[in-house]
C-alpha cells in the first residue's frame, strides 16, 4: 500500500485495499502472460481454419523428386500367404523422398567425398504404439521385443519384425496431384503474430506458459585455456605436435 496515501488521509485508506507498488508490478507481469496465451490460442485457432480449407486438384499433376517405399517381395506376393504380410506391411511400412532417382548422397570417407545409398528400415514401434496398432496373435508371432537406450538414455522398448526380407523398397515418381487451399489473409494474420513472438523472444516465455517447459539444445562451451590443441588441424601438424610433447 502507497505510505504516502495513508499519512495524508490516515488509517481509513486501508479500507480501500489499494495495491502496492510491488503488487502493481506483479499485475503487470501477469496481464502480459494472459496476452501471450491469448496469442498461443488465436494461433491455433488461424490454424485450425487454414487446415480445414480443403485441397484442389493440380491439373495436370507435376513431379517433384522421387518416392522410396516398401513392397511385398513377388515371391511372397505369389504366395497363399499375400494378404497376411501386407496386411503386416501397411502397419510398419516407411517412406522416404529424395531428388535423387537413385536416393544418393554424398559421405565423406577417409578424406574423400562418395556417394552411398540413403538407408531406410521398417517401422520399429515403440511398446504404447505396437498396442494401438492392433496386431492380432498370428501377426505378433513375426515381432521380437528388444530393448535400446533413448537420447536420455534411458532403456525403452521396441519391436522389431523377425522376416524383414519379405519386402524390398521400390522407387517411383513423386506426384503431386492436390495442393492445400490458401487464404492470403489467414497467413498474413498468422505471420503477424509469428513476427511479433520471434522479434522480441516470447516464444520461450509462451511455450512455457503453455506447455510448462521451455526445451532448448545446450552446448558446453569450451573454457578458456582447454581448448583442444589438435582442433582444425591437419594431419602433418597433428603429427609435429605430438612429436614436439
Amino acid at each position: 500500500m502507497d505510505t504516502k496515501l495513508i499519512q495524508q488521509y490516515g488509517e481509513a485508506m486501508r479500507c480501500y485495499r489499494l495495491r502496492t507498488a510491488r503488487q502493481k508490478k506483479r499485475m503487470q507481469y501477469e496481464e502480459f502472460d494472459k496476452q501471450l496465451i491469448k496469442l498461443y490460442k488465436e494461433e491455433c485457432r488461424l490454424h485450425d481454419l487454414q487446415k480445414n480449407l480443403g485441397w484442389e486438384a493440380v491439373q495436370p499433376p507435376i513431379q517433384k523428386g522421387w518416392a522410396r517405399s516398401f513392397v511385398v517381395r513377388d515371391d511372397v506376393a505369389r504366395s497363399r500367404h499375400a494378404v497376411f504380410f501386407e496386411g503386416i506391411l501397411k502397419k510398419i511400412n516407411t517412406y522416404d523422398y529424395y531428388w535423387r532417382k537413385d536416393f544418393k548422397k554424398k559421405k565423406k570417407k577417409q578424406g574423400k567425398k562418395i556417394y552411398v545409398v540413403k538407408p531406410q528400415y521398417l517401422l520399429r514401434p515403440y511398446g504404447h504404439e505396437f498396442e494401438k496398432m492392433q496386431f492380432d496373435d498370428n501377426e505378433k508371432q513375426f515381432f521380437r521385443e528388444v530393448w535400446e537406450l533413448d537420447w536420455r538414455k534411458q532403456p525403452v522398448r521396441r519391436y522389431e519384425f523377425t522376416e524383414p526380407w519379405r519386402f524390398v523398397l521400390k522407387i517411383k515418381p513423386n506426384m503431386i496431384e492436390k495442393i492445400r487451399i490458401k487464404d492470403a489473409v489467414l497467413e498474413s494474420q498468422m505471420k503477424e503474430i509469428d513476427n511479433y513472438l520471434c522479434r522480441n523472444d516470447y516464444r520461450k516465455r509462451q511455450r512455457k506458459l503453455v506447455y510448462g517447459y521451455y526445451q532448448y539444445n545446450w552446448k558446453p562451451v569450451e573454457k578458456y585455456g582447454e581448448a583442444d590443441p589438435y582442433k582444425n588441424k591437419s594431419l602433418l601438424q597433428v603429427l609435429d605436435l605430438i612429436e614436439i610433447n
